[in-house]
């Protein structure tokens, strides 16, 4: 699974006009399950994302986690992430999930995310998001958990 986080000062998801998801300072995490992925990758992602320190302690050194801070957790679900772009100027979406395996391992780590920390908003798998924030430094990293290799 990957996932690319951005500290934000505030962001929101808007899907048809509305607002569905959004926070304060935290963190807004674009989501994406790759072919092979499970529960299992689901599950060392969420723990190294919540545990992963970039934000400021006292002394302005990135020491503190979401956890720490207590701040807002926006999770979208992002599929382009897995795109192959090797070749090409067209990219390939071989490396995700399929849908179904994609929403299963989103609403995963959504209800998981939701038992652990007490403030998640989200987007809307599938849906035609509109995704506004303001960048918090700006501060934004890749984390990745991969699939097992997969057989032929």
């Amino acid at each position: 699974m990957i996932a690319l986080l951005q500290r934000v000062s505030h962001a929101s998801v808007v899907v048809d006009g509305v607002t569905i998801g959004a926070i304060g300072s935290g963190l807004m995490v674009l989501l994406c399950a790759e072919r092979g992925d499970s529960e299992k990758q689901a599950d060392a992602l969420l723990a190294k994302l919540l545990a992963y320190r970039v934000f400021s302690d006292d002394a302005g050194k990135m020491n503190r986690s979401i956890s720490d801070i207590g701040g807002g957790l926006l999770l979208v679900p992002q599929f382009t992430l897995a795109a192959d772009t090797q070749s090409g100027t067209r990219p390939s979406f071989t490396p995700a999930a399929a849908p179904e395996d994609g929403r299963r391992l989103f609403d995963y780590f959504v209800h998981q995310a939701g038992s652990l920390h007490p403030q998640v908003q989200t987007g809307q798998f599938g849906a035609d998001m509109k995704v506004s924030l303001t960048n918090d430094g700006p501060v934004t990293f890749w984390l990745q958990v991969k699939p097992p290799l997969l057989k032929a």
